[in-house]
């Protein structure tokens, strides 16, 4: 009953993160656009009312004209609409999920004992002390470096440096879903945490000072504006790390850390492309085809890397048996007793599968060979420590033709 209610639990909460993160992520890519894409205005008044920058455009059979202030409009509208309650309910919902789904359970999903053995108590505060760890470290290079002369290319190097450091440490301190996960809820809290200590704080501080009549400090929005462009980079290196948790031959790689790595930097360089794209287009900077190419590229790289070893892996795991290798159910039967049996026996069925009785693993023996020999997903960690000769037992047996007697 426990695992059915914390399964319905997970859905509802990835359905409402997944949401949230789609309204957040479409505005924040909205405002990217417009700013690359805005025009000195043509019309004299909007000029003498401090305009900067308009946009012409059609959407859903209607026209719409957006126009930006530079620092502040000459009045303030009765209504004035905020966005970011869309950050923060995709962070409580997205940390909400990650309790449920990891830290709930952090003996089975954040910790492999091979590669550190703490207590679940111990993983927990790790994992939380990674997100806080990296924000303030984060928020200090911001804070240092980033109003200085050539601020926003150091601020970039020193994150860079700074987020394959804690990819490398989650993978060798987590299980490698829970840590490609964690690389990405670490660069997600850094993003609301922009939003809520610095860009709308800094967006109250001007509403504030128009109302009172006062002169309106230009540097809050040159602070907002320098977190707002690192969390639209941060944005596709997150999305695939919230992904790759589906895809074990990703974080089940010896060199899981520099996969993740590799695949952030295709996703960052692909975005920059996007946002130079606008502008580009008004022949405000250079082609930035490069960094499409850089970026994808580098993915299709890192996917023959990855697909070349598993490939190679597999082959040697799988291979069809010769007739004195024939492989006993019994044998079958006792390793998955023995490696499988405490969470898909009797007592425990994760995921509603037994493996307690031959009908039973008849019935699910594609996917003991997909997820225990193919995607080397399960046990979960290899908690259980399944041998490699026992996968390939298993290999030898699905190949057979899986027989149950």
């Amino acid at each position: 009953m426990e695992n059915l209610a914390l399964d319905w639990v997970n859905l509802l909460l990835r359905w409402s993160h997944v949401i949230t993160a789609i309204a957040w992520v479409g505005s924040s890519f909205y405002f990217v656009f417009l700013d690359s894409s805005l025009t000195r205005p043509a019309d004299v008044r909007l000029m003498s009312e401090g305009v900067t920058g308009e946009l012409w455009a059609v959407h859903g059979g209607g026209f719409y004209h957006p126009v930006k202030y530079a620092v502040s409009p000459p009045r303030l509208p009765s209504r004035l609409h905020w966005f970011f309650w869309e950050s923060y309910s995709t962070w409580l919902t997205g940390f909400a999920l990650f309790t449920v789904s990891y830290l709930w359970h952090a003996g089975t999903y954040l910790i492999d004992k091979s590669l550190m053995d703490w207590s679940p108590n111990g993983a927990i505060l790790g994992a939380l002390s990674f997100l806080v760890v990296f924000w303030v470290l984060y928020n200090t290079i911001c804070r240092l470096f980033g109003e200085r002369k050539h601020g926003d290319a150091v601020v970039g190097g020193l994150v860079a440096i700074l987020v394959v450091i804690a990819s490398w440490l989650a993978c060798h301190w987590f299980a490698g879903r829970a840590a490609f996960l964690l690389v990405g809820a670490m660069l997600a809290t850094a993003m609301s945490a922009n939003v809520f200590f610095w860009i709308i704080p800094g967006q109250k501080k001007v509403v504030a000072a128009i109302r009172e009549g006062k002169p309106v400090d230009p540097v809050h929005g040159k602070r907002g504006k320098q977190r707002s462009v690192h969390n639209t980079y941060f944005t596709l290196p997150v999305l695939f790390a919230m992904l790759s948790n589906h895809y074990s031959f990703l974080w089940n790689h010896p060199q899981n850390w520099l996969v993740l790595v590799l695949m952030m930097f295709g996703g960052a360089a692909i975005r920059q492309f996007f946002v130079a794209r606008h502008g580009w287009q008004l022949g405000r900077n250079r082609n930035p085809l490069p960094y499409a190419l850089i970026g994808s590229l580098t993915i299709f790289a890192v996917a023959t890397w990855v697909v070349s070893a598993a490939t190679a892996e597999n082959h040697a795991a799988a291979s069809p048996p010769s007739m004195q290798q024939q492989v006993s159910f019994s044998a079958v039967r006792q390793v998955l007793d023995q490696r499988c049996g405490q969470c898909h026996g009797a007592q425990l069925q994760m995921k509603n599968i037994r493996l307690d009785s031959p009908e039973a693993i008849k019935q699910h023996a594609s996917s003991i060979y997909q997820q225990a020999v193919i995607n080397r997903a399960m046990p979960m960690n290899n908690a259980t420590k399944m041998t490699d000769g026992e996968r390939a037992l298993l290999g030898q047996w699905f190949q057979a033709g899986a027989p149950s007697q």
